[in-house]
């Protein structure tokens, strides 16, 4: 009877598990974002005669329902933390912890997407700098990995013949190696970007290598709130500071955003706020600015090619520079630059992460 009784209320428990589930997937609203992922979540697929009968419905529906399933931050953080603390796991997802700080796996060298980022520098230098005055310069950013994979026993790409490989397909550019002033500490613990806090010196080697001069006559200000970068989203970490250097000089500043036709402000507190507070500087994901500086002490322009790194960085080289354009290709064809910057007398860095151009499918 005890043992009927058990069965009974087994099968009860779990109907009811399903059941709940099932209907409070149903009934709660679709979220449009994950604010712990930062990307969109798929939506309700469209169902037509066509899409039953190809059977794309049914796998946009099961995309849907994984993304959209109740607790699914919550199941999902629980899973890592499993994996890592009680199964003893030396990833999850390709996401590791090490020496206190998250990572992701790239690996390996994707030898196609290297050729196809070097394919849009190279339109972009034979469209527009061929044949005018410019200083072509080139400096890639390790990610974490660098300092984290190997030494830990993780699979790693070999950054010398990495970066190699961008010089010989790049030999219209100056190369201004980075990787010596670099160490794990100048990294957020829990997202991908570097401390702006920590890479002064980075910003004085690429003045000085392309004739500029930038003080290091910063105020440092701490965000109130904690930051939790992307890998927070999985992994159990204890929050990082996040701070941003302040200046007179920007002030005086004006920096333009093409794609609202508005002036913005170089750090968006308001952003700070967001579920991406590394978005504050220079309000995150933008296409095409312009930074202009009237206390400039030369006439020297500036047009930096970059990613989501850059929104860091090129506040600390405003001071060298009467205007610095940053162009950011994910988001803007390289067809139409041209009506928009004038290409002509000026410096052009080329700065990015090696995860972007590891995988640059992202770019235009």
């Amino acid at each position: 009877m005890q043992t009927k009784l058990k069965n009974i209320l087994t099968v009860c428990i779990t109907a009811a598990f399903l059941f709940g589930f099932s209907l409070w997937g149903i009934l709660k609203p679709d979220l449009a974002v994950s604010t712990m992922e930062r990307r969109p979540l798929t939506q309700f697929p469209n169902a037509t005669i066509h899409t039953i009968l190809n059977g794309s419905f049914m796998s946009d529906f099961e995309n849907y329902t994984l993304d959209q399933f109740p607790l699914r931050d919550q199941f999902r953080m629980v899973k890592a933390a499993t994996s890592f603390f009680v199964f003893q796991q030396k990833d999850s997802n390709d996401m590791y912890i090490k020496q206190g700080y998250a990572s992701k796996l790239d690996y390996p060298i994707h030898e196609d997407s290297i050729s196809y980022a070097c394919s849009r520098f190279r339109f972009l230098y034979d469209t527009y700098m061929a044949d005018k005055n410019v200083n072509v310069y080139l400096s890639i950013i390790p990610d974490k990995n660098y300092f984290l994979a190997q030494p830990n026993g993780y699979p790693s790409i070999d950054y010398e013949v990495f970066i190699k490989k961008f010089q010989e397909q790049m030999d219209y550019a100056n190369y201004i190696d980075i990787l010596p002033l670099l160490e794990l500490s100048d990294y957020y613990r829990t997202d991908s970007h570097w401390r702006q806090e920590n890479i002064l010196d980075v910003a004085h080697l690429l003045a000085s290598e392309m004739g500029v001069t930038v003080s290091a006559n910063y105020t440092p200000i701490k965000l109130e709130q904690p930051f939790y970068g992307v890998y927070q989203s999985v992994l159990p970490l204890r929050a990082d500071d996040l701070y941003y250097l302040e200046q007179d000089l920007f002030k005086n500043c004006r920096m333009y955003d093409y794609e609202s036709e508005t002036f913005i402000p170089i750090y968006d507190l308001n952003k700070a706020k967001s579920a991406d507070p590394y978005e504050l500087f220079l309000s995150g994901s933008k296409s095409l600015l312009s930074i202009e500086n009237p206390m400039a002490t030369s006439d020297k322009e500036l047009i930096v090619f970059r990613d989501s790194f850059g929104s860091s960085l090129i506040p600390l080289l405003v001071e060298g520079y009467s205007k610095i354009t940053a162009v950011d290709i994910r988001y803007l064809s390289p067809h139409v630059l041209g009506n928009f910057i004038e290409f002509n007398n000026q410096d052009i860095l080329f700065l990015y992460n090696t995860s972007v151009l590891n995988n640059s499918i992202t770019l235009k």
